[in-house]
């Protein structure tokens, strides 16, 4: 009997590893089968705030806490990128938008931007920082001291920026944000606690494969009316694309050249983290309350989140490899920095 029980696992254990062993290429590939498959963004709409829940979950369960107090002690350039990606970035956004009129013009899409600027890094961006070789747990620390601050921070430039564009006020919209971590955090905490760190490790593959699978899940349910939105409005749609990749890799290119002092191939780790925005997060905290422009433009986004990491980990894996133009002391020492 125990045999046959370990047999009905082993199967979907494999698939799960198997999976995960995939890295970028399914993460890449998520992104078309669920555009190629509206139907089934129709189905997995709903479930959008649990497969948020559960990918903040996975993230927060597979923190090193020794690398994260590690980092914690010397928090000079934790601080500073964490102060570029929560203030810097939806204070630049948030000017330019109200500078060009692009709030009375295109709110829709004004406040797609502001949501995206206001948003915590992705809870995916050390994975895939680990996958392209970059500096995983410098992503990781600052991702965590962001996280922290965002509901505090959202609400401060929802209320400076959005006016009556929300559906909800700013303190709601904190405090949801501040809900939507909380319970994720705990659910992390007591899985941690039941089966341990070494048993998350040992399992890191089939983990790896699950997180896909709610990728995929979240995915499909934000981008089921992409095909039926290319069909209506072909230009607008391939606009909004355009501004989408456009928006990541300003982002990208930006704050890796802030950051270039400590290395470029550090400094590219910090910008793959700024790029990838999680809004997600904004979903879950919004209810899916928002217009129909902020929903195209929110599907959009996941073609440069999801095909970035493919496309960047050849240039990542050369930089981890010819990166000279920042010694190692200079990163320690602006650590170090008080």
């Amino acid at each position: 009997m125990s045999s046959a029980l370990r047999s009905i696992f082993t199967l979907p254990l494999r698939s799960l590893s198997w999976l995960g062993s995939q890295g970028t290429r399914a993460v890449a590939a998520i992104v078309f089968i669920a555009a190629a498959v509206p139907p089934l963004g129709a189905l997995l709409r709903p479930y959008v705030t649990e497969a948020i829940l559960v990918l903040l979950c996975i993230s927060f369960m597979r923190v090193d806490l020794t690398a994260l107090y590690g980092h914690l002690r010397r928090p000079a350039l934790v601080a500073t990128a964490t102060a570029w990606t929560t203030i810097g970035v939806p204070v630049i956004v948030g000017l330019v938008a109200h500078a060009t009129g692009l709030t009375d013009r295109a709110p829709g899409l004004a406040l797609a931007l502001m949501l995206q600027s206001m948003a915590s890094p992705m809870m995916a961006s050390p994975a895939l920082a680990a996958l392209m070789g970059l500096d995983a747990t410098l992503v990781l620390v600052t991702l965590v001291t962001a996280t922290a601050i965002v509901p505090f921070t959202a609400s401060l430039f929802a209320s400076l920026f959005l006016g009556g564009m929300l559906s909800i006020s700013p303190l709601t919209l904190g405090l949801k944000l501040l809900g939507v971590l909380a319970a994720s955090l705990l659910a992390a905490t007591i899985i941690r606690r039941l089966f341990g760190t070494e048993a998350i490790q040992r399992h890191k593959q089939p983990i790896d494969g699950f997180n896909i699978i709610i990728l995929f899940v979240f995915a499909s349910a934000i981008m089921g009316d992409v095909v039926g939105d290319l069909m209506a409005q072909p230009v607008f749609t391939i606009s909004l694309a355009a501004l989408s990749f456009a928006i990541y890799f300003t982002l990208l290119a930006v704050t890796t050249v802030l950051f270039r002092r400590i290395g470029t191939e550090r400094a590219l780790a910090l910008g793959l983290m700024v790029s990838q925005r999680n809004l997600g997060l904004m979903l879950a905290a919004t209810s899916g309350a928002l217009p129909p422009t902020t929903w195209l433009y929110f599907a959009m986004t996941q073609f440069p989140i999801h095909l970035s990491p493919y496309l960047l980990t050849p240039i990542a894996r050369r930089l981890t490899r010819t990166d000279i133009s920042a010694p190692a002391v200079v990163a320690e020492k602006l650590e170090a920095r008080p």
